[in-house]
């Protein structure tokens, strides 16, 4: 398969780009992507695209995802994880509950989030973290995300910390390390992530991956364009007469909809990705020899 995708469980202490490397040599190719940064910290979901999965990577991207955290009250870092230099400390094992309920509630929605200092956020042209490990100080500015559930799965009141398990559905470009720095700065105790796995990105979620091993051993089986665009996209099936006007740049009849729909032909190949404009859907990328 010269084109498709593919989704790796991600060990910690490894990049993202460590799993793209090996990516390549598994699947032959060095035209590889990922649907989103994981920390070396972080576990969890990272999707691959491969050829000209690549160009759909963007959608994938865009999607929202969900992960479990475990949040450490009492010290906060520079990194806002276990990883980093401990800025302060405070004992927080007298947190209240309500407490920690009340303020995690206030987070869903659409709020203005500051991402961590050591995002994959470009400053200046410099990715965030690279400019951090180089000794500079600073805050980037907030930006707004979407928190859909952020549900608290366990407390636990240890000698001189709090430890909250926590679950969060969010929309792209949500930092959940900030949702711990920011519980810590509000109760006043200081606050950072000592696990972070992510488990589901768009439509794709455990029990679709491969595990780091099983990539580097290449035992998988890549996931065809078609198949990650029946859940990515709205579907249009096509027949074999618009199949025959897409080889020919022609728009189609209007989809019906303000969504992208992913064309599919006959034989379950994506054709194009189609969007309704002045009353025709019309293509705005192009995948597979139609004719």
């Amino acid at each position: 398969m010269n084109d498709g995708f593919l989704v790796v469980d991600k060990a910690g202490g490894m990049t993202s780009h460590d799993v793209v490397a090996v990516g390549r040599k598994a699947l032959g190719t060095r035209k590889v992507g990922h649907a989103g940064t994981l920390d070396p910290m972080a576990t969890g979901i990272l999707v691959l695209g491969f050829g000209n999965g690549t160009r759909l990577l963007q959608y994938i991207t865009d999607g929202d995802k969900s992960y479990v955290a475990t949040i450490v009250l009492g010290t906060s870092t520079v990194t806002d994880d276990k990883e980093g230099e401990v800025l302060s400390s405070a004992d927080a094992s007298g947190v209240a509950d309500n407490e920690i309920e009340r303020v995690l509630k206030s987070m869903i929605g659409t709020i203005a989030q500051r991402p961590s200092s050591v995002s994959a956020v470009k400053v200046g042209g410099e990715r965030a973290y690279d400019r951090v490990r180089a000794g500079e100080t600073f805050e980037l500015d907030a930006r707004q995300v979407t928190i859909s559930q952020l549900d608290i799965l366990a407390i636990r009141h240890l000698d001189k910390t709090t430890e909250v398990d926590i679950e969060v559905t969010c929309s792209a470009g949500t930092f959940i390390r900030a949702i711990g720095r920011d519980l810590g700065i509000e109760l006043k105790v200081g606050g950072h992530l000592s696990a972070l796995r992510r488990t589901r990105v768009a439509g794709f979620t455990e029990k679709d991956a491969v595990s780091f091993e099983e990539l580097k051993a290449q035992k998988f089986t890549p996931l065809a364009l078609a198949d990650v665009a029946r859940v990515t996209f709205a579907v249009r099936e096509l027949n074999l007469d618009e199949v025959h006007e897409l080889s020919f740049g022609r728009p189609l009849t209007e989809n019906g909809h303000t969504s992208i729909a992913a064309a599919l032909s006959p034989d379950n190949r994506l054709i194009a990705l189609l969007k309704d404009d002045e009353a025709k859907a019309k293509p705005i990328a192009v995948f597979a020899a139609t004719n």
